[in-house]
C-alpha cells in the first residue's frame, strides 16, 4: 500500500458524506416541509401519512448514527430500502436524472450503491 492508499480514511470520508446526507434530507422534511407537510405528500402518494413521520426519523436517526459511526455499516444497509421505495414509488416514473422535472431515480440509486459499498467497507475502524 502506497502513503495515497487509506482505506480506513476513504471509508470514514464515504460514512460521514452519507450520513450528512441523510441527515440533511431528514432535516428538510422536518423544518422546512414539517412533519405534516410531509405526511400529506406521502398520503399524496397514496401511502400511509406516517410512513412520512418514518422517513423523516430513519433519515435524522440514520444519519445521526451515520454520523457518530454506531453500527454504521448496519444503519447504512437498513437504510437501503427506505431508498428503494423512493425509486419504486416516486421517482422512477420520472426516467434516469435527477433533474428530470419530479426529479429521477439517479440520486437514490446513488446512495444505495454508496450505502452498499459502506456496508461492505465497515465502519472504517482500523482492523488489526
Amino acid at each position: 500500500m502506497n502513503r495515497f492508499q487509506n482505506p480506513a480514511l476513504g471509508t470514514l470520508i464515504l460514512r460521514l458524506s452519507l450520513g450528512l446526507m441523510y441527515l440533511s434530507h431528514g432535516l428538510l422534511k422536518l423544518l422546512v416541509f414539517t412533519p405534516a407537510g410531509t405526511a400529506g405528500y406521502f398520503a399524496s402518494l397514496g401511502l400511509p401519512g406516517f410512513v412520512g413521520y418514518l422517513s423523516i426519523l430513519a433519515e435524522v436517526g440514520g444519519g445521526l448514527l451515520l454520523l457518530s459511526g454506531f453500527f454504521a455499516r448496519w444503519v447504512a444497509l437498513a437504510l437501503v430500502p427506505l431508498l428503494l421505495g423512493t425509486i419504486v414509488l416516486v421517482h422512477g416514473a420520472h426516467g434516469w436524472m435527477f433533474s428530470n422535472e419530479g426529479g429521477g431515480w439517479e440520486y437514490p440509486a446513488f446512495l444505495i450503491t454508496s450505502s452498499l459499498a459502506l456496508f461492505f467497507l465497515g465502519d472504517s475502524k482500523r482492523q488489526a
